[in-house]
């Protein structure tokens, strides 16, 4: 029986693979997790999306809902389930799932509630996807990237916490305000913990290549006249005050992780506060994960820049590392062994040894 497609078109060579290598897999349909990928969606960053939810329904309602914006946008695919084989093949994996923060508390006062959901959730998505690279968005961050590369097994520059990406662009909008000039002309990093104990480096901030710290070398301490410090205490505080206000953030850390994510689909080889480890930097002498400036590349992070801090700025930020690391190592973690590890490279090998010439076969004349 004929059908509408087949007298519409013709077939001339069949469809063998349909993974793709701009593929993006969001884990949680929460505002933050809908945030980044409408974010990615609109900007045309992946060719498909996958979405990843317990809640079925909710789950089902944003996909249709993005679905039918397809029309609007630039070939892309928006696929969602329940099961974690839709995340097959994916290039990079967004983490957003997790409790949210409640007003009032500490990022680091959810990790207890965090760990144990984000055992479901890693092996799941290195076991469809093992060249994948993994970015953490959940609360509290650094933690739970930790968590994460435990969990997974892969190689540190495959897992990446969104860390303090947002805080730096807080740190350059807020900063740019006060001077009058555009935050992507305000060049400064806030590194540390994505939270309490963050640090902003005032001795690397400079505007058109002039240092502020130049200029002013009591720019961001109490001896401030035009009080810069408070800068800071509003970057760390304005997730705070967000989540007061209207109950959670979405929009600022959704577009922070589509400018991750093109950094790694498209290889920009661009720098970012990322959290990553941070053992062997700036006198920190534990495998912690914690934001310095990184570049970002088709396989995660590739360098990590040498930035020249002050002692204090060194101090402050081992101080945060001090902090997180006491948290980390408290953590009972069921680490995949080395042998899993072993067998699950040896078996997609053998795949790719069976499937590769069976693929190169079919796809030739016939």
């Amino acid at each position: 029986m004929s059908t509408i497609a087949s007298k519409l078109m013709d077939m001339v060579a069949d469809q063998l693979d349909e993974s793709s290598p701009t593929k993006v897999t969001v884990v949680g349909v929460g505002q933050v997790g809908m945030a980044c990928a409408y974010s990615i969606m609109t900007q045309n960053i992946a060719s498909e999306i996958a979405l990843v939810d317990v809640l079925e329904d909710k789950l089902k309602g944003e996909v249709y809902d993005m679905q039918h914006g397809l029309a609007f946008v630039k070939g892309c695919a928006v696929k969602g389930d329940t099961d974690y084989k839709v995340t097959s093949g994916s290039r990079l994996c967004i983490i957003t799932a997790g409790a949210r923060q409640r007003e009032g508390e500490s990022r680091l006062n959810l990790v207890q509630r965090n760990v144990k959901i984000f055992e479901g959730i890693v092996p799941n998505l290195v076991r469809y996807s093992p060249n994948t690279v993994l970015l953490v968005v959940s609360n509290p961050v650094d933690i739970l990237t930790y968590v994460t590369w435990k969990l997974s097994g892969l190689p540190a520059n495959r897992v990446i916490g969104s860390g303090t990406n947002l805080d730096t662009a807080r740190f350059r909008f807020l900063l740019g305000e006060k001077l009058g000039i555009a935050a992507s002309s305000v060049h400064g990093y806030i590194v540390g913990e994505h939270g309490d104990s963050s640090v902003a480096c005032w001795s690397g901030t400079t505007i058109a290549g002039v240092n502020l710290k130049e200029l002013d070398p009591d720019i961001g301490t109490p001896k401030d006249k035009e009080s810069m410090q408070k800068v800071h205490k509003e970057v760390v505080e304005s997730a705070y005050e967000i989540i007061k206000l209207k109950g959670y953030t979405s929009w600022a850390i959704g577009l922070s992780c589509a400018s991750l994510a093109s950094a790694v689909l498209r290889n920009q080889k661009g720098v970012f506060a990322v959290s990553t480890v941070a053992k062997g930097y700036h006198g920190i002498q534990h495998p912690v994960f914690l934001s310095l400036p990184c570049v970002l590349g088709q396989d995660g992070i590739s360098h990590v820049i040498k930035q020249n801090l002050n002692p204090k700025e060194q101090a402050q930020l081992q101080e945060s590392a001090n902090t997180l690391w006491d948290i980390a190592r408290s953590l009972d973690l069921k680490e995949p062994s080395k042998y899993s590890n072993m067998l699950m490279g040896c078996y997609h090998l053998f795949m790719w040894a069976i499937i590769g010439p069976l693929v190169a076969f079919l796809a030739g004349d016939k």
